[in-house]
C-alpha cells in the first residue's frame, strides 16, 4: 500500500486510500514517557490553556505534570510546559470524585490516601484538542477540550449522593510551598473565582481564574490550611486554600465545567470565559479545537510508504505548535515583564514560554517557513519584552517573569533571522537598540570579561566556555541587524566579538577548553567532562566534544583552526565514532548519544550538517539519516531522545526530514541534508508553496546524486531562504551510494563568518 497523508481523499489505479486528516496521524502520547516531558492533554495551537492530567508534581521526569509510567491521576490542571527540563505551572487543579471528599491528593504508592484516582491507559484517549480518561476509583469519565483561554471539562458520573469536586489552589509543581498567596471565592451556586501568586521557576507570577459549573452545587465548602471553614464562609485567603463542591448525580449524569485563565485579574478571566465559551456545547468546542489543529497541521502534507514515519512527522509538527503560548486576555490586556498590566495595540499579541536557548536553532527557522503569519507577533513580543523587562532582552520568559534559564541572549538570532528572511511588520530599529545594549553590557553574566579579555575566564564565571561561544554567536546575530540597518561601525565592533570563540581554542588538543583569567588553560582537561572547575560546570549541559562546535556562524573558522578540510572531517568523524561514555558529572540532559554527539540536547543539533562546509556533504547525509531513523520513535518512551524542549527536538525532525537545516539561522541560509519523504508540500502563506520531491529507487536511498532548485540544476551544498521565500520546488535525485563529487568544491560550501570577513 502506498500511504499518503493529505487532508483529502487520494485515488490510485488500484485502491482508494483511506481518507485521513492530519490530526489522526498525531500520537499525543509520544514523549510522555522516558525523558520527553510532554503532556497529553487538550489545547489549541499556541493556546494559553493546556488542560491536562497531572500524575505527579515533583521530580525531573514530571516537569509537565504527567508521566506515562504512572497509574493514578491527581486531577486536571490548566497550564503545562511541553518538554522543559524545569517544572512550573499546573495551575488551578480540579478533580471530581464520589464518596467522602478528601482534601489531599494522596501518594502514587497509595492513592486511597487522597483524592487521586487510579486509571488505565486502556481507558485513556488523546488526540489534538481532546483528552479522555476513566477515573476508575470513582467510575467517572473525564473529557477535556479547550479554546485559547478556556478549558472545558465534561464529567459523566455514576449515581451518587456524594458526588463532588475539589478545586485545589495549593497544587503546584514542587509542592504547596511554591504558592505564596491564594484566594478562592464561591460565587452564587455555580461559580468559583480566585487567583494565586507562585514563586517557582518563574518567580512571583500571577494567575487568576473563573470557573463555572453547568449544575448548581448542593453545597460548597472552603478549606483553608487543612481546615473546613464554617458553612457560611464563601471565601478563603491563604497559601493553602481549596474548594469542595458537592452534588447529587444520577447514573450517566453529565456535569460540565468551564475554566478561564488570566494573568491580569478575575475580571479578565470572566471576560475570557464569556467571550470564548458563552454556552454549554462541549462537542462544538471540541470540533472547533479539532478544526484549529487540522488547519495548522495540514499546512504540511507528505507522501511516504512508511506509516510510522508519518506518525512521527505529524506528532513532531504538533509539538512545534504548543509553544510559545498566548499570554493575553481577549480585551488585549496582559501582564508584562515589569509585572505591570499593559494594553496591546489592535492586532498585536503577547506570548509566553519562549525556550530560546533551544528553539532558535530549528523551531524559529521552521516558523519562517510555515508560521509567517504568526511570526511578526512573536518577534514583536520579544522586542516588547526587552523594553518592559528590568533585565533587558528576554532569555527564557515565562508568564511575565524572566527565569534567566540557560546561557546567551538568543532572542538575537531569532530577530536577526526574521530580518534576514524579510519578515515584515517588525520594528527592527527598536529591536536593535535593546540587542546592542545587551551586547555592550559589562554587568551581565560574564559579558564584561567577554568584551575585555575576549573570553570568559572559568575561575570567574560558571559555564564560561559555553557563554563565550554563545555570546560570540549572539554578537554575530546582532551584527547582521547592524549591517542591514547601515550601522557599519557597530557591525565591525560586533564582528570582532563574534570571533572571540577563537580565544578558547587550544591547538594542542584540538578543542575549545576553559581558560583562566591569567590566560592559562584550566587543567586537567578531558573533553568528555563538563569542565575542569570544581565550583561549577564550564560547559552548559555538554562537554567539550559537543560544545566545541558551538560557534555556528563560522565553520570555516574551525576548518582553518584544525588545519584544513580533511582534518575538520576527521574531527567530526572522531566525534561520532567515540565511545558513548562520559567522565565525571553525569548530566541528565546529555542523552541520545551517538559517540560523543548528544542528540538529546540542543548544542549538538547542527553538528551533523557541518561536513557540508568541508566538501563532504555525503557524510552529512549519512549522519542525518541515521539520526532521523534511530533517535525518534512512535512510543511514549522512545519518541524523542531527550527533553522535547518546547518544540525544538521535534522541529529538528520536521525540518531535517525535508532535506535541509539552518546551521546559522541569522544568515538566512540552509544547508542540504537528506530528504526523508518521497514528496512534501509546505503551505507558506499568501498562496505560496514549497514542494520537496525525492526520486529514489528504494526508501533506503539516502545520498543526494543531484539537485534541481526551482527548475534549474543546482550544485551547491546550501541555498538561501530568498530562493524559496515566495515558494519554490526542490527535486532531489537520490541514490544508494554517495556521490562524493556533489557540492564538494570549495565554492560549493555554505557561507560562514570567516569567508564573509575576508570579503
Amino acid at each position: 500500500m502506498f500511504f499518503r497523508v493529505f487532508p483529502v481523499l487520494i485515488l490510485s489505479s488500484t485502491l482508494l486510500a483511506a481518507a485521513t486528516d492530519a490530526t489522526r496521524q498525531v500520537n499525543v502520547f509520544i514523549g510522555t514517557g522516558g525523558h520527553g516531558h510532554t503532556y497529553p492533554g487538550a489545547t489549541v495551537p499556541h493556546g494559553m490553556v493546556q488542560l491536562s492530567p497531572d500524575t505527579y508534581n515533583f521530580g525531573w521526569d514530571w516537569c509537565s505534570g504527567y508521566h506515562y509510567s504512572d497509574s493514578s491521576i491527581m486531577g486536571f490542571s490548566h497550564n503545562h510546559l511541553s518538554g522543559t527540563g524545569i517544572g512550573d505551572l499546573l495551575d488551578v487543579l480540579i478533580m471530581p470524585g464520589t464518596g467522602p471528599a478528601k482534601i489531599v491528593p494522596g501518594s502514587r504508592e497509595n492513592p486511597n490516601e487522597g483524592y487521586r484516582s487510579r486509571f488505565s491507559h486502556n481507558d485513556e484517549t488523546a488526540v489534538p484538542g481532546y483528552y479522555s480518561v476513566l477515573l476508575k476509583d470513582y467510575n467517572i469519565k473525564a473529557e477535556l477540550t479547550a479554546t485559547e483561554r478556556v478549558g472545558f471539562h465534561k464529567y459523566t458520573f455514576p449515581a451518587s449522593d456524594s458526588s463532588h469536586f475539589i478545586v485545589d489552589l495549593a497544587h503546584a509543581y514542587g509542592g504547596p510551598e511554591r504558592v505564596t498567596a491564594a484566594d478562592l471565592k464561591i460565587v452564587g451556586d455555580s461559580m468559583v473565582t480566585g487567583g494565586r501568586r507562585v514563586n517557582a521557576w518563574a518567580k512571583g507570577r500571577h494567575i487568576y481564574f473563573a470557573m463555572k459549573f453547568s449544575k448548581p452545587f448542593e453545597r460548597a465548602e472552603v478549606v483553608s490550611d487543612g481546615k473546613v471553614l464554617d458553612a457560611a464562609t464563601r471565601e478563603g485567603n491563604s497559601r493553602n486554600v481549596k474548594g469542595l463542591l458537592h452534588f447529587k448525580t444520577a447514573a450517566g449524569e453529565v456535569i460540565e465545567v468551564k475554566v478561564a485563565l488570566s494573568a491580569v485579574s478575575v475580571e479578565g478571566a470572566l471576560k475570557n470565559l464569556e467571550t470564548e465559551i458563552p454556552g454549554w456545547d462541549f462537542e462544538k468546542v471540541r470540533a472547533k479545537a479539532h478544526a484549529d489543529w487540522e488547519k495548522e497541521l495540514s499546512r504540511a502534507s507528505i507522501e511516504t510508504k512508511d506509516e510510522k514515519k508519518a506518525q512521527i512527522f505529524y506528532t513532531a509538527l504538533y509539538h512545534t505548535l504548543l509553544a510559545p503560548t498566548l499570554f493575553e486576555d481577549v480585551d488585549g490586556q496582559y501582564r508584562g515583564m515589569d509585572n505591570e498590566v499593559h494594553q496591546l495595540k489592535a492586532g498585536d499579541h503577547n506570548y509566553s514560554t519562549f525556550s530560546l536557548w533551544d528553539t532558535f536553532r530549528a523551531l524559529h527557522p521552521l516558523y519562517t517557513l510555515m508560521q509567517r503569519d504568526r511570526l511578526p507577533g512573536l518577534v514583536n513580543c520579544l522586542v516588547r519584552q526587552a523594553e518592559e523587562s528590568p533585565s533587558g532582552v528576554p532569555i527564557w520568559p515565562l508568564q511575565g517573569r524572566e527565569t534567566f534559564c540557560m546561557t546567551g541572549y538568543h532572542s538575537a538570532p531569532v530577530i536577526a533571522e526574521a530580518m534576514a528572511k524579510g519578515i515584515n511588520g517588525v520594528d527592527y530599529e527598536r529591536a536593535y537598540t535593546k540587542l546592542y545594549q545587551r551586547a555592550m553590557a559589562d554587568d551581565y553574566r560574564g559579558l564584561g570579561y567577554f568584551r575585555k579579555l575576549g573570553y570568559i575566564p572559568s575561575d570567574k564565571e560558571e559555564e564560561s566556555a559555553t557563554k563565550t561561544l554563545e555570546y560570540s554567536y549572539d554578537a554575530w546575530s546582532v551584527a547582521q541587524i547592524a549591517k542591514a540597518l547601515g550601522k557599519m561601525g557597530d557591525y565591525e565592533k560586533l564582528l570582532g566579538q563574534a570571533g572571540n570563540y577563537r580565544n578558547l581554542w587550544d591547538k594542542s588538543t584540538g578543542f575549545v577548553r576553559p581558560r583562566l583569567a591569567d590566560g592559562e588553560w584550566a587543567a586537567p582537561f578531558d573533553p568528555k567532562t563538563t569542565g575542569v572547575s570544581k565550583k561549577w560546570r564550564d560547559f552548559t549541559e555538554a562537554n567539550s566534544w559537543q560544545a566545541t562546535w558551538g560557534a555556528q556562524q563560522d565553520p570555516q573558522g574551525y576548518i582553518n583552526l584544525l588545519g584544513g578540510r580533511g582534518e575538520f572531517v576527521a574531527k567530526l568523524d572522531e566525534l561520532f565514532d567515540q565511545k558513548t561514555e562520559t567522565v565525571g558529572e553525569k548530566v541528565a540532559d546529555m542523552t541520545g548519544l551517538v559517540g560523543q554527539y548528544a542528540h538529546g540536547n540542543e548544542p549538538s543539533h547542527h553538528i551533523a550538517y557541518l561536513y557540508a562546509y568541508a566538501g563532504a556533504p555525503y557524510k552529512t547525509q549519512e549522519r542525518v539519516r541515521y539520526l532521523l531513523d534511530h533517535l525518534y520513535g512512535s512510543t511514549p518512551d522512545d519518541g524523542v531522545s531527550g527533553n522535547e524542549d518546547c518544540g525544538q527536538m521535534s522541529a529538528w525532525y520536521v525540518i531535517s526530514s525535508l532535506g535541509f537545516y539552518a546551521v546559522d539561522p541569522a544568515s538566512g541560509n540552509y544547508v542540504f541534508g537528506t530528504p526523508l519523504f518521497d514528496r512534501a508540500t509546505l503551505e507558506m502563506g499568501a498562496g505560496h508553496k514549497l514542494v520537496v520531491e525525492a526520486a529514489r529507487k528504494s526508501p533506503s536511498d539516502q545520498y543526494i546524486q543531484s539537485v534541481i532548485l526551482n527548475g534549474k540544476p543546482y550544485g551547491k551544498a546550501w541555498f538561501p531562504h530568498s530562493a524559496i521565500a515566495d515558494g519554490g520546488k526542490i527535486v532531489f535525485q537520490m541514490g544508494a551510494k554517495p556521490n562524493v563529487q556533489f557540492a564538494s568544491g570549495v565554492g560549493d560550501a555554505p557561507p560562514s563568518m570567516t569567508k564573509q570577513a575576508a570579503n
